[in-house]
C-alpha cells in the first residue's frame, strides 16, 4: 500500500461550502488531476466521455498505472461510444496492464441496439472520496494550451472537497455496479449533485432549468455549446425575456458537431423574437455547460441544453447558492462575452434558404444528436 502523503488543497482561495476552485484552462486542470492522482492514498474513480490516446491520454494513463502497481485501487470507466475515435487499443492495453479496472460504457451490442444510444456523457474524478472534480472537460489533447495552441477549446470544471467529494463517490459506486435507481440528487450544504442516471429522473435536469427560470428576477446567463432546447425550455426562457429579465446565451461559433449546430439555428428566431439575447463565441470551439441566475444560483457540469442531455444520456451537475461561485461564473461569462458578436432579430431572419434548409435537417434529427 502506498506510503504517500495526504492530498493537500491548493493555495487559492476557497469558494466556500466545499468548492475550492473553477477551472477554465486545460493545462491548470489537467496538472491539479494529475498531482491529486498521485498523492492518492486508497482509490482513484474516474470516468469520462473522451479519454484520448494522445499526448494528456498517456499522461493520465502513466498516472493512473503507477499508482494501480503501488496498490491504490484504480477504477476508470470511459463511455465506448464517445472515446470510439479518440482512444487505441494500445492506450487500453497500457490500463489493463498498469493493473486499473477498466470498464467501457456500452460497448455496441447487436442484442440491444437501442441502448447504445444512452451513453455516459459524465466527467469525474474522484480521489481517496476527499478531493473530486467534475465539469465539461474531456480528457484530451484539445484542451491543452501548451499542446493544442490558442485554438484550444473553452471549457469549465470544478474542485470539490469533503462532503462533496464524498457524494460525487457515492455517485461514481452507485453507477460502477449498475445501481442507476438510486436518488438522483445528493445535497451538502448550499451545493448539491444532480445525475439523471434512472427513468424517474431523466426529466429532473430539465425541470429544474425550467424552474429556475420561472423564478428568476434580474438576470439568466446561459453558456452552452449545444443550444437545441425543447419546448419547455424555450418557453421558460422566452416567458423570462418577456417580462423583463436579461436573458443571455452564449453559444459558440465554431462548433465540433456541425448538425447539432443546424439544430440550434432552428431554435435562435423564436428566441430572438421573444427578447432573448444570442451571443456568438468567436475565437475557439466553446465546451462550457454553466448558468448564473441573479447572481447567486449557478449550475455547471456535463449537461447542454438539448434533448441528448436532457432525455437520454447520463449526465452529472453541480447546483449550487454559492455566491462566491456565482460571481466567478458572471466573471468568465462577461469575459468570454467580449469575444462574442451578437446575433440581431432583423439580421437573422435574413437567412438564405439554404441555411434554412440545413435548419431544418437538423430539427429533424434534434432527438438523436
Amino acid at each position: 500500500m502506498s506510503e504517500q502523503q495526504p492530498i493537500r488543497s491548493i493555495n487559492s482561495p476557497t469558494l466556500g461550502d466545499g468548492i475550492t476552485r473553477l477551472y477554465t484552462e486545460g493545462d491548470l486542470l489537467y496538472t491539479r488531476m494529475l498531482a491529486v492522482i498521485g498523492a492518492a492514498c486508497h482509490s482513484i474513480k474516474l470516468e469520462s466521455y473522451i479519454f484520448a490516446d494522445d499526448e494528456i491520454g498517456r499522461r493520465f494513463t502513466a498516472a493512473l498505472g503507477e499508482r494501480a502497481r503501488a496498490g491504490i485501487q484504480v477504477q476508470v470507466n470511459i463511455d465506448a461510444a464517445g472515446s470510439l475515435f479518440w482512444t487505441s487499443r494500445k492506450l487500453k492495453r497500457m490500463l489493463k496492464a498498469g493493473g486499473v479496472r477498466l470498464r467501457w460504457f456500452h460497448r455496441w451490442n447487436w442484442r440491444a441496439m437501442w441502448r447504445y444510444n444512452r451513453r455516459n456523457h459524465r466527467k469525474l474524478l474522484v480521489v481517496d472520496g476527499r478531493v473530486g472534480f467534475l465539469g465539461g472537460f474531456n480528457i484530451h489533447r484539445e484542451n491543452s494550451r501548451a499542446i493544442y495552441g490558442e485554438a484550444r477549446w473553452r471549457d469549465t470544471h470544478v474542485e470539490v472537497h469533503g462532503q462533496l467529494a464524498h457524494n460525487l463517490q457515492t455517485l461514481f459506486d452507485a453507477f460502477w455496479r449498475g445501481r442507476r435507481r438510486t436518488c438522483p440528487i445528493i445535497r451538502s450544504r448550499q451545493a448539491i449533485l444532480i445525475t439523471n442516471h434512472s427513468h424517474r429522473s431523466r426529466l429532473l435536469l430539465r425541470n429544474l432549468y425550467a424552474a429556475r427560470f420561472t423564478i428568476a428576477r434580474q438576470r439568466i446567463w446561459l453558456t452552452t455549446p449545444y443550444l437545441v432546447p425543447d419546448h419547455r425550455t424555450q418557453r421558460g426562457l422566452k416567458l423570462a425575456a418577456k417580462r423583463g429579465i436579461d436573458v443571455r446565451v452564449l453559444v459558440p461559433n465554431k462548433s465540433d458537431v456541425r448538425i447539432a449546430q443546424w439544430a440550434a439555428h432552428a431554435a435562435y428566431a423564436g428566441l430572438l423574437i421573444a427578447g432573448v439575447k444570442i451571443y456568438r463565441y468567436q475565437p475557439r470551439i466553446l465546451h462550457a455547460k454553466t448558468i448564473v441566475i441573479d447572481g447567486y444560483w449557478s449550475s455547471l457540469g456535463t449537461a447542454n441544453i438539448d434533448y441528448r442531455s436532457f432525455f437520454l444520456n447520463y449526465e452529472l451537475n453541480l447546483a449550487s447558492h454559492n455566491r462566491k461561485l456565482a460571481a466567478v461564473l458572471e466573471s468568465q461569462f462577461l469575459t468570454d462575452l467580449a469575444e462574442s458578436e451578437q446575433i440581431y432579430p432583423k439580421i437573422w431572419v435574413q437567412r438564405g434558404w439554404y441555411a434554412r434548409a440545413l435548419e431544418f435537417i437538423g430539427w429533424l434529427g434534434r432527438r438523436w444528436l
